[in-house]
């Protein structure tokens, strides 16, 4: 059942702009899938021509990550990357503010009965992903299957902040900041399902450096954290748009023997799995971070 959420909404002149944006894309969330489709590809190519930084920031995390690919072939899987954020912004809208029903169309889940048995042990269940374009609209279409909760990072614009737990509220049984360690893993331990990823280059919080497609890879330690703190299962959550033009939602088998002793083996076994996740669909992994900004060595990547 989905969480409530009955904040009132930041009225400051100051948050008028980003009122205007977020009616905007709320409006955009309510145009055809038929249209939205060109649309959000012809946007994927404005955004790759005018965010340059991120764009070169794209560029080196596949030179880095794809070193067995010649300079033609990045070229092409940048393309499909940024044409796969721009579908990825509609995606957003109409997880948050419209249907869904094009998507739950040409929808395939594989693995539902490993969140089925984990649950049935009497424990909670700490579902993990990462960062790829298909997050939000695939975590709206799970809930359909199974009452996840989700873990995030507050938005700085409070009006921003709002209109996304407004908008999550509509389908997430609850969210927790990813400072909120106890609300979660209180969550877990009455045996709730939490949605967390923790494959991006944390800013605080305990991590470790490791591998990620060949590379020293800073990363949150926190599902071994959760699990320790909490008795949860770990079941990885796999999700991609398919050729066909469906969606795909994959549950893996739950990790054994996990949490074990060590922070950086758990930490290595979860990122090991995204990069399988992403090598599947390296397109729409959100490319357009900075994965490596820390190296152990001080090195500096993307200057």
């Amino acid at each position: 059942m989905p969480f409530a959420f009955d904040a009132p909404p930041p009225r400051s002149p100051r948050h008028w702009p980003i009122w205007l944006g977020i009616g905007a894309m709320a409006l955009l969330a309510r145009l055809p899938w038929a249209l939205q489709q060109p649309l959000g590809r012809a946007l994927g190519v404005v955004l790759r021509m005018t965010l340059r930084e991120r764009r070169r920031i794209a560029a080196r995390n596949l030179a880095l990550c794809f070193p067995e690919l010649d300079d033609v072939a990045r070229a092409t899987l940048l393309r499909r990357h940024f044409a796969s954020l721009g579908l990825a912004i509609f995606e957003f809208g109409r997880a948050w503010w419209g249907s869904v029903q094009p998507q739950r169309a040409g929808l395939v889940i594989e693995g539902a009965e490993h969140i089925r048995e984990a649950h049935a042990r009497g424990k909670g269940v700490i579902v993990v992903s990462g960062h790829f374009t298909t997050l939000e609209i695939c975590a709206r279409l799970a809930c359909d299957t199974v009452p996840l909760a989700g873990m995030y990072r507050p938005y700085a614009q409070p009006a921003m902040e709002w209109a996304v737990l407004r908008g999550r509220s509509r389908y997430a049984a609850g969210m927790f900041t990813k400072q909120d360690v106890r609300g979660a893993v209180k969550h877990l331990r009455k045996g709730g399902l939490l949605w967390y990823a923790p494959d991006q280059d944390p800013s605080r919080g305990e991590s470790v450096f490791v591998p990620f497609f060949g590379q020293p890879a800073k990363s949150l330690s926190s599902t071994h954290q959760l699990a320790r703190l909490s008795g949860a299962a770990v079941v990885m959550f796999q999700h991609f748009r398919r050729a066909d033009g469906g969606i795909t939602l994959r549950f893996w088998p739950a990790f054994d023997q996990f949490p074990s002793e060590s922070a950086e083996t758990d930490t290595a076994r979860v990122i090991a799995a995204i990069e399988t996740m992403a090598r599947e669909a390296p397109e729409q992994y959100l490319w357009i971070h900075r994965r490596f900004k820390r190296r152990p060595d001080g090195e500096a990547v993307y200057d």
